[in-house]
């Protein structure tokens, strides 16, 4: 069955080509199809295009068809088109001509729309939680290390005096802005497009308010041709915040790798957490962040394709908006992956608490000394030569009792404020309220 159908078989290889993986892709929008329509029906009602009778009816089966997508052993499969077409021709399949009236003023451009962002929607929290797991993990671990000294790089040379409470900190507190870029994507997908049909809206008197209300969203998309013209701009908007998060990661992956090699030494993980080498008996090596850096940086991609793909569009929808569907889905769940094994294994991260004992580290102070004589009123480029000085001279003696107050420094590392800065921000997602909308709408005694 395909919802265009008139009357003309369609050849074999361009049927192929046309849906790609859209049966296997379309198995993860199923139960947001249904959640749509549950919504759709229940507004055709209040606009009496449909009674009381058939509304129950209708939904009693969506609700059915619902619990078998959900089922962990379901026997759903997508053996038409497409998961629009799949539940529609169930719903005729079952009730016959009541069950064509599920597509009155609809279309599979403003369906695909809905659950995109409904998915979108639940996508997002689920990594809201994963990104809140892995911060306070690190919040934890910081404030666990935040005496535990190591050295600060810049240009990959010994700098100055840093801690593992910093280090931690330092992550967490980017996973605030993480938070940031995913809270943007989240208000941009949390508007309905239901009720646009395909980009030019409908005769029918619907009322897409309601459906708006039903679903939990916070307004509907109002001009009915922007809800196709907003595609790629709200793709780009969740690569953007997947990318933010990947940016974290791969970041904190390569500090790892640097600091688990021998010539740094600075922490480790249990031997589970590393692979071998097939012919050097005492490699341990750092392969998951190896993979998570590299995965993350094919996350980075993902903006990139979904502008390249769709950057030469006009107005109105196309096949093309197809491609990014898939690559949407899909890094979703890598990104939740990513976040999941990342945070297992910092569970178990063993800190080397010794790392400025080595003598090779004793200038990493000289900053220390420096400020120890402009605290004695010497001006900062004098203090500097004079340092400078014994340094090259032989003569230095660091100054290892360290006294950093200031916000944000290694004996102040403010993470009171990042965690209120945190819980803030996980707060305006208000995903309570899509909850409500949902489970209200799945009620089986509607």
């Amino acid at each position: 069955m395909k919802l265009w159908e008139k009357g003309y078989t369609l050849n074999k290889q361009v049927e192929k080509f046309t849906i790609g993986n859209d049966r296997v892709i379309d198995m993860e929008l199923a139960q947001y199809d249904i959640i749509g329509s549950l919504a759709h029906v229940k507004m055709l009602l209040t606009v009496g295009f449909l009674n009381n009778d058939e509304y129950r009816t209708l939904h009693k089966e969506l609700i059915s068809i619902y619990k078998e997508v959900i089922s962990p052993d379901s026997p759903f499969k997508i053996e038409t088109e497409d998961v629009h077409s799949q539940i529609e021709l169930m719903l005729t399949n079952k009730l016959g001509g009541l069950g064509k009236k599920i597509h009155t003023a609809r279309s599979r451009n403003d369906q695909v729309l809905v659950d995109i962002f409904m998915f979108s929607r639940n996508k997002i929290k689920l990594i809201v939680n994963s990104v809140e797991n892995l911060f306070d993990l690190f919040i934890f671990l910081s404030n666990e290390n935040k005496d535990v000294l190591m050295p600060g790089y810049t240009h990959l040379q010994v700098a100055m005096p840093s801690s593992f409470g910093l280090w931690f900190g330092a992550y967490a507190e980017c996973l605030t802005d993480d938070m940031f870029t995913l809270q943007l994507a989240y208000k941009m997908i949390n508007q309905n497009p239901l009720g646009s049909a395909a980009g030019y809206g409908s005769s029918v008197p619907i009322d897409r308010n309601l459906t708006t209300e039903l679903l939990g969203f916070d307004t509907p998309v109002y001009n009915s041709l922007k809800a196709q013209l907003g595609r790629s701009k709200i793709e780009e908007a969740v690569a953007f915040a997947l990318s933010s998060i990947a940016t974290t990661l791969l970041k904190l992956s390569s500090d790892v790798c640097l600091y688990m090699s021998q010539n740094f030494g600075f922490l480790s993980f249990p031997d589970e957490f590393t692979t071998g080498s097939s012919i050097m008996p005492h490699k341990k090596n750092p392969d998951i962040f190896e993979l998570v850096r590299a995965k993350s940086n094919k996350i980075k991609t993902l903006q990139i394709q979904v502008s390249q793909i769709t950057g030469n569009l006009t107005s109105g929808y196309f096949r093309d908006y197809q491609i990014i569907k898939e690559l949407i889905i899909s890094a979703f769940d890598e990104v939740l992956q990513l976040l999941e094994i990342v945070t297992l294994a910092f569970k178990d991260v063993n800190i080397n608490k010794e790392i400025l004992k080595d003598k090779k580290y004793k200038y990493i102070y000289s900053v220390e000394n420096v400020n120890a004589l402009v605290k004695q009123r010497t001006p900062f480029r004098d203090a500097y030569k004079i340092v400078a000085k014994e340094i090259e001279e032989g003569k230095f003696k660091p100054l290892i009792n360290l006294e950093h107050t200031h916000i944000g420094s290694i004996g102040n590392l403010c993470n009171d404020e990042i965690i209120k800065k945190m819980r803030l921000i996980k707060d305006q997602f208000n995903f309570e309220k899509v909850e409500r909308a949902i489970n209200n709408l799945l009620d089986k005694n509607l």
